[in-house]
Order: C-alpha cells, then sequence, then structure tokens
C-alpha cells in the first residue's frame, strides 16, 4: 500500500480553532462488506494493517501523533498538572506479601521507578531478587508475573516487552541469585504451575505465530506441556490439547499434596469452564473430565491434601464454595459455603479457614468462614475495596490490601488465631484523606433498573454546584468496579473535579444476572445506564453538559465510542482508551475471537444487527457536532488492536462539524495497559487531564 503515502498531508480542520491545529487528512479507500444481505463500508480499512509491517500506517501515526502533541504542548495547566502527578507518585509502594516457609516475597517500587522490584526477605533482612529496569532503556521491559516454587527455593517469572501480551518466562535460584537456562517462549494469558518436588512445571502455550503476525494473528490451538528444569522448550512434555477444539485455552494447578494435577478449560470470557485432572503419581494417567460442558464457573480456590475447594455459579448464579476429594473411591461434590445475597468475588483457604470477598451493593466485605460454617466478618477501614488475598496452607495468618478513591492502598496482616489485624504497611502519600468524600448513591437507568455509582470529590466543594466531573465505566465481561485508590484520579480531583464511577450493567456487582443484563442483544442496556448516569449527575446540579466528561478503557472504550455517538449533546468532552470500535471485525484478530460471549458476532444475523446499530466506528455521522475527543491507543497493543482506534478516529474527524477537537494519542512500544511504565502512566495522563481541563474550561488550581 505504498501509494498511500503521498495521502498523508494536512488540511484545515472545520473548527473554530483551525488557528491552532490542523488534522492529518486521511485517506479513504472504496471497500465494502457484505453481513447477512446488508453492505458495509469500511473506508478505513487500511488502517488495520500493523504499524510495524506497514510505511503507510507508521507515517499516518507519526502525523497524528505530531498534532495531538502540538496541541497539548500548548495547554495552559499541562506542566502544573505532570509536576503534581510526579510529586503524588513519588512514595514507596508495596504488594501483598507472599510467604513460603520461612521467606517473604513481595514487589516494592520506590515511588518514580519505571517497574516494581521483587523482593525476598528472610530474618528481617530484604534483598532484590528481579529489577525489570534495567531490561529496557524507555522502560517498557516489565515483570509481568512470578510464581515461586513450593519450598520458596526457585521463582518462575514472565517478561513482558513493550506492552505485548505475549510472556518469555525464565526461573531464578532464589538463594543464589542466578537465572538458569530454562527459557520459555508464546505464552500468553496464564501462569506456571509447579511440581511439588520444584523438579519442573506445568505451563500452556499457543504456537509460535507466523513471522510479522505476532501482534494480529488469532490465537487457537493452546496447549498444556510439563517443562523440566534444565531443560530446552523443545523437550517439553505435551500434557495435554484437543485439536477438534483449537479454540479451547488452558490454565494449571497442582494440588498443595502435589498428587494432582487439575486443567481449568475456557473458551471464552463468560466464566464458564470444564475442569479435567490427572493423577501425576500414576505413570501414563491422561487427563479426565471432571467438570464438564462449560455450563458453569469452577475457579479453583485451592486444596488441602487429596481435597480441591471451587468456586461456582452451578446452582448459585452468585457463586458458592464447593470442594472435592479426588483421593476419595467414589467422587462427589460437597457444598462448603451456601450462596449469599452478596456477589462471591474470590476465595482463598488459610491452614483452618475460608476466607471469602464478597461484593455489596458494589464495595467489599472480608468474611472468614471456619470448618462449623461460622462467618467472622473482618473489620474494613471504609467504603472501598479488598485485593490481594495471600493464604497458606499452613499458617492462619491473611495478608490483604485494601483501598478507597481516598484511602491509599494499605497492606494489613490478621491473625485468625487471635482475630488481630494490624497494619503491615502504610503508604506515605503527600495529601489528606480527610480533604476528601466519597460517597455512593443509585439512581434509574431508563428501564427502571437501580444503578449504584460512586461520587468522590474534596469536601470543599460537596455544596458547589456545575463543577467539571468526569464520568467513569466499563460494563462488561463480569469485571465489576469497586472504590480503589489511584494517583489518577486523586490528582483529578485535587484540580477541582469530580469523580464518578457508575456500575453499569455488563459487570459482576449483582451476579450473573447482572452482568448477562449488559451483553449482546442486551447491550444497549450498558449505554442507557451510562447516558442515565450522566442525567442524574445534571438533574442533581452536580454538573452540567458544559462541564462533563466521560473515560473508559478496553471494553469502556467502547461503551465511551458508542455513547459518544448516541449522546454528543450529553457531554463536553470524551476519553476512549484502547477501545473495541470496529464491533464487526473485532473477532478476526488476537484475543478478540474469546469475547463473542459478550457481544456476539457479526456471523450471526441477529447479533449482527445490534453489533452494526452500536458499533462506533460504523455510526459516526457526518454533520454531527461532537465533544472534544482524545482516542488512547498504543502501538503495540495485541490485545485490542489499535487499528480499532485508527479507524474510529479517521472517521471522526472525516465528520466533525463542530468546533471541538478530536484527536488520537499513540503511545510507542506500549500495549494494552499492563507493564506500562511510571514515567509513560504519568505523561499519558498529564495529556489526558490537561486535555479534559481545557475542553471543560476548568480552573486548575493544585
Amino acid at each position: 500500500m505504498k501509494k498511500l503515502i503521498t495521502s498523508i498531508c494536512v488540511v484545515a480542520c472545520m473548527s473554530a480553532n483551525a488557528k491552532d491545529f490542523t488534522y492529518p487528512k486521511t485517506k479513504s479507500v472504496d471497500h465494502k462488506d457484505v453481513y447477512h444481505g446488508t453492505t458495509v463500508a469500511d473506508p478505513y480499512r487500511w488502517l488495520e494493517d500493523d504499524v510495524r509491517n506497514s510505511e503507510d500506517v507508521a507515517n499516518w501515526v507519526d502525523a497524528q501523533n505530531a498534532v495531538t502533541q502540538d496541541y497539548i504542548d500548548a495547554l495552559p495547566y499541562r506542566e502544573k498538572i505532570k509536576e503534581s502527578l510526579t510529586d503524588l507518585w513519588n512514595y514507596e509502594r508495596f504488594s501483598t506479601p507472599e510467604v513460603y516457609g520461612d521467606a517473604i516475597f513481595y514487589l516494592k517500587n520506590d515511588g518514580l521507578q519505571n517497574q516494581s522490584v521483587l523482593y525476598v526477605e528472610k530474618d528481617g533482612k530484604s534483598k532484590v531478587l528481579i529489577d525489570p529496569n534495567a531490561w529496557a532503556k524507555d522502560g517498557t521491559g516489565a515483570l509481568a508475573s512470578y510464581v515461586v516454587s513450593p519450598k520458596g527455593t526457585y521463582v518462575a517469572y514472565a517478561i513482558q516487552k513493550g506492552g505485548s501480551d505475549w510472556r518469555n518466562w525464565k526461573v531464578l535460584n532464589v538463594e543464589s541469585g542466578e537465572t538458569l537456562n530454562d527459557d520459555l517462549d508464546w505464552l500468553k494469558f496464564n501462569d506456571v504451575a509447579w511440581n511439588s518436588d520444584e523438579s519442573g512445571f506445568f505451563y500452556s502455550r499457543f504456537p509460535e505465530p507466523e513471522e510479522g503476525q505476532e501482534f494480529q494473528s488469532l490465537n487457537f490451538d493452546m496447549a498444556v506441556y510439563h517443562h523440566r528444569l534444565g531443560d530446552a522448550q523443545s523437550k517439553d512434555t505435551l500434557v495435554y490439547t484437543n485439536k477438534d477444539n483449537p479454540e479451547w485455552g488452558y490454565s494449571n494447578y497442582v494440588t498443595s499434596n502435589g498428587r494432582w494435577l487439575l486443567i481449568t478449560v475456557w473458551h471464552g470470557t463468560d466464566n464458564r469452564y470444564q475442569v479435567l485432572y490427572k493423577d501425576l503419581t500414576k505413570k501414563g494417567a491422561k487427563p479426565t473430565f471432571l467438570a464438564k460442558g462449560f455450563n458453569y464457573e469452577y475457579s479453583i480456590v485451592g486444596s488441602r491434601g487429596d481435597t480441591v475447594y471451587f468456586q461456582t455459579t452451578e446452582s448459585a448464579p452468585r457463586k458458592r464454595i464447593v470442594s472435592i476429594d479426588l483421593g476419595a473411591d467414589a467422587l462427589s461434590w460437597k457444598e462448603e459455603v451456601p450462596e449469599q445475597k452478596s456477589v462471591l468475588d474470590e476465595a482463598s483457604l488459610s491452614k483452618s479457614s475460608i476466607i471469602a470477598h464478597y461484593m455489596e451493593d458494589a464495595k467489599s466485605a472480608l468474611y472468614e468462614i471456619e470448618a462449623s460454617g461460622t462467618r467472622k466478618k473482618l473489620a474494613l477501614p471504609t467504603i472501598g475495596s479488598v485485593g490481594g488475598i495471600n493464604t497458606s496452607s499452613k499458617s492462619d495468618d491473611v495478608y490483604y490490601s485494601f483501598s478507597s478513591f481516598n484511602y491509599p492502598t494499605t497492606i494489613f496482616k490478621t491473625s485468625l488465631a487471635d482475630d488481630k489485624t494490624q497494619v503491615y504497611r502504610k503508604p506515605n502519600v503527600k495529601f489528606n484523606p480527610e480533604d476528601f468524600i466519597v460517597e455512593q448513591v443509585f439512581y434509574t437507568s431508563k428501564d427502571g433498573t437501580k444503578v449504584p455509582m460512586t461520587i468522590s470529590r474534596l469536601k470543599s466543594n460537596v455544596n458547589k454546584t456545575n463543577l467539571p466531573t468526569l464520568l467513569y465505566g466499563y460494563g462488561g465481561f463480569n469485571v465489576s468496579l469497586l472504590p480503589r485508590f489511584s494517583l489518577e484520579r486523586l490528582t483529578w480531583m485535587k484540580m477541582g473535579g469530580v469523580y464518578v464511577q457508575a456500575n453499569i450493567r455488563g459487570g459482576g456487582e449483582y451476579g450473573q444476572t447482572w452482568h448477562k443484563a449488559g451483553t449482546k442483544l442486551q447491550k444497549q442496556n450498558v449505554f442507557d445506564d451510562f447516558i442515565a448516569a450522566g442525567e442524574y449527575l445534571i438533574e442533581n446540579d452536580i454538573t452540567s453538559s458544559e462541564k462533563m466528561a466521560i473515560f473508559g478503557g478496553s471494553n469502556g472504550g467502547l461503551l465511551v465510542g458508542a455513547v459518544t455517538n448516541q449522546r454528543p449533546d450529553l457531554f463536553a468532552a470524551a476519553v476512549p482508551a484502547v477501545g473495541v470500535m470496529d464491533m464487526l471485525r473485532f473477532h478476526q484478530f488476537t484475543a478478540g475471537r474469546y469475547w463473542v460471549d459478550d457481544y456476539g458476532s457479526a456471523d450471526n444475523p441477529k447479533e449482527f444487527n445490534v453489533l452494526y446499530q452500536y458499533s462506533p466506528y460504523h455510526n459516526v455521522e457526518k454533520g454531527t457536532e461532537y465533544p472534544a475527543v482524545l482516542v488512547l491507543t498504543a502501538d503495540t497493543d495485541d490485545r485490542v488492536v489499535p487499528g480499532h482506534s485508527f479507524k474510529y478516529i479517521a472517521a471522526l474527524q472525516a465528520a466533525q462539524a463542530g468546533p471541538a477537537p478530536v484527536m488520537i494519542r499513540i503511545d510507542k512500544n506500549a500495549g494494552h495497559g499492563a507493564g506500562t511504565p511510571t514515567e509513560k502512566k504519568i505523561n499519558q495522563y498529564a495529556d489526558v487531564w490537561a486535555f479534559l481541563a481545557k475542553n471543560l474550561n476548568m480552573k486548575v488550581a493544585l
């Protein structure tokens, strides 16, 4: 497509801001597809090409970035916001510790390090095990995951490059600090599972993609292998695959006694699994189905001896916990924790109890459940969210994190033996939590459904009206939005903005029913819920259309794109990040095929009609006055390929009839979000908040 290079030139944008910026002119092509008798134009199909393989797309990216960066660099508050973000970010942060024998493993970031560093602590002394900050000059080499071997002798760890979902795994000897020769490629979407004797581990991988297709080709034919320490990957033993079902994916778990391998089988994103098990003590034993049919969730909680615990949706749409003794003569399921009114989010096993994290009206509640069935609620500081629950089968100590919009992530340690809780790690962030307030409200959506959302702001702004407001949502894939701390949101509130998080349908806040009500043919409910949230904020004088912005990432980027098309009058600005914007072709790239569970597919006539009605790319209308839009994406995003955002902004720039800027910010050597260096995060949010400050006419006082 070399002829397209000459088409990238600049023309004056049709807006009142023409003196300030011009858009690159994007060539359109005469490409059409026919879906079930309907002809659909795709004039920017060429922008789907991988930027690494297409000089035309690379030139277009550079041209768009140049316009966007010139606009942002001229914004009055940009440097002030960056300084504030940098100052706030500069404090020690820790992950929830993991205990193996007499060793404690944890991640730590000194403050402005691009990547967190893995430490081990023994006898009160800590040492660095893995420091990824030296892996790449631009900070984009990340420690994506790590798994400690059962006795704490080794750490298997995953290297992420440039934000890609692909992982390269290596092994480190904890005592010597030596990195072994083990080197595994083409792993994605799961961790390894160690043998109890630490001789090796099980893992799942895809076949090596064709050259040049690493970041776009569909992911099929995953298989489970066993790796023995010291062997080349080519010598690894195939444990399980299913050639008749190339779309199946696998995650692995070895029981605490080392006897059983469990393979969780998934084929999409709707948390319906099959489970196989294999007796590792019997030579030649084959994996056998324990749960078959992709009918329910069966997520492994943990194990004690031969008994494995699962959280499941079978006969429990809000989930319950069951167990099964794999060593018994006759296998039978036993209910350990019945379904509750609230939704079970996750659970973990200590030596003698089950620790269960529930969502009660989109906020966390934590319980200890004893063998007798007695439930004890653990006290939490405020409305917020629990995360990173770590337990040990040899102890009744529980480590977990807690945070809220005005409560920095703090690590707690609870001793179940004496019911004592202490702060294990408390961050020192440069702000006063008492200056902020977090409130939960319920509003009514278009069809009468009650929807919760949290409103966070400075206390000094509580009685003020018409405030600059940022409304955030996701609404998909059973993902629940709980009140969590983030420095970027705190900065927004310090700027004088209101931060609002809506718990719209499609998420998992109220279980399967809530999730399913926002999927496939019901997807419009998600957009209606989000629009109703904006209307509530205006009706209650918190903000106005001229002072409100919307923000969402990934599936939330789709949300923002669709709502911007449907109600361009309701918001002054929109930030769709790494969004799924072409709803007719998303399943043609990388992991996109998994999302059919939530979205449906254009291959299905009924689902096509719905997808076509709201697809952000296909519903941009020429002559419409759109709000200010800043699209965010990255050139190495192999989760939601950047072509989605490229095509969407090209259509939007061609259609915009109003004065507001519609631009795209394309991060280089970055991906879908995981592993993003601190420096890139700070720069991105300085750009976004400055863009919103300009287009919401904010007076920023930091």
